[in-house]
């Protein structure tokens, strides 16, 4: 079924889009699991208005998620699509009761956040040769600003040089729902970002673009570049099996917390919206304090 065929859908993505102002991808992901609801709905009720289905049908969504094997935390993202579906539906008038009110999504094993060990970041950045070529600047740069500021892929890729205030040694980050956070620059990170852009003014014109990385040609990084290489330079230094600028993210918090930063202020740097999301470093940081335990105390 297309999505331009279903007005009300449309209706939800222009919101998600235009008044949320959400990433591109975010709405595609929204996109996809409410395509993929109207599939089954359209493929075993034969209906395509939201008013029309009802709790009974969505539960029988549901129970085909589960028996096809579909992951609890992919089944929750698509409930989560629906449920804000629904309320935005609401809110205009077009239903009046949602079928999602008494819906239970499954429970979600917690997995800790894997990270890189310090001592391999340091391997990656003392002993690893980038080439030395615009695109090797490029490269370095991006592990530096990820590894430094914990910033996501999509506020990376989207970074322009006006977000950076050398001046004040900071950047502001524009993260999920265009919401701003201002993240400190370490002096190492500044003079590599000084450094990067006086060489893209000076390499050449078609440099000179608005987002902060840019490839050789002067345009914007793709994301997929950016996981490549992330995945190429961690293969070197971890055998990790995660190697994703998130698992980069999740390093910067780690080693923060297991060196002492409250827990408000990693939230802060990471742009959570909540001290729960950001918690989950807090069972990386008791692991290792056992670790330190059962090496260095005489009774251990």
């Amino acid at each position: 079924m297309e999505l331009s065929n279903i007005s009300e859908l449309q209706a939800f993505l222009d919101y998600l889009k235009f008044e949320k102002r959400y990433a591109r991808h975010t709405i595609s992901s929204y996109a996809s699991d409410l395509a993929f609801f109207y599939e089954f709905i359209a493929a075993q009720y034969e209906l395509e208005r939201a008013a029309d289905i009802q709790a009974s049908m969505i539960r029988g969504w549901l129970a085909s998620m589960k028996e096809q094997g579909h992951s609890a935390k992919s089944i929750n993202r698509r409930i989560s699509a629906v449920k804000s579906f629904y309320r935005f539906l609401q809110r205009k008038g077009i239903v009046t009761n949602t079928p999602t009110a008494m819906l239970v999504a499954p429970k979600v094993s917690k997995r800790l956040p894997v990270y890189v060990e310090v001592k391999d970041l340091e391997t990656l950045f003392s002993h690893v040769e980038f080439p030395d070529s615009w695109t090797g600047r490029v490269e370095r740069l991006i592990f530096a600003l990820f590894y430094a500021t914990g910033m996501r892929l999509s506020e990376l890729t989207g970074l322009k040089e006006t977000q950076v205030d050398l001046s004040k040694q900071q950047l502001k980050i524009l993260g999920k729902g265009n919401k701003e956070r201002i993240i400190p620059m370490t002096s190492e990170l500044k003079k590599l970002v000084e450094d990067y852009i006086a060489e893209k003014k000076s390499v050449s014109a078609d440099l000179n673009a608005a987002h902060l990385l840019v490839s050789d040609k002067g345009k914007p990084l793709h994301p997929r570049y950016v996981q490549g290489v992330v995945k190429r330079y961690l293969s070197q230094v971890t055998t990790i099996d995660k190697k994703s600028p998130h698992v980069l993210r999740h390093s910067f918090a780690t080693h923060l917390m297991n060196n002492g930063a409250e827990l408000n202020a990693v939230k802060e740097l990471l742009g959570h919206s909540s001290l729960a999301a950001t918690q989950i470093y807090t069972h990386n940081t008791i692991d290792k304090l056992k670790e330190i335990h059962a090496r260095a105390h005489p009774k251990s």
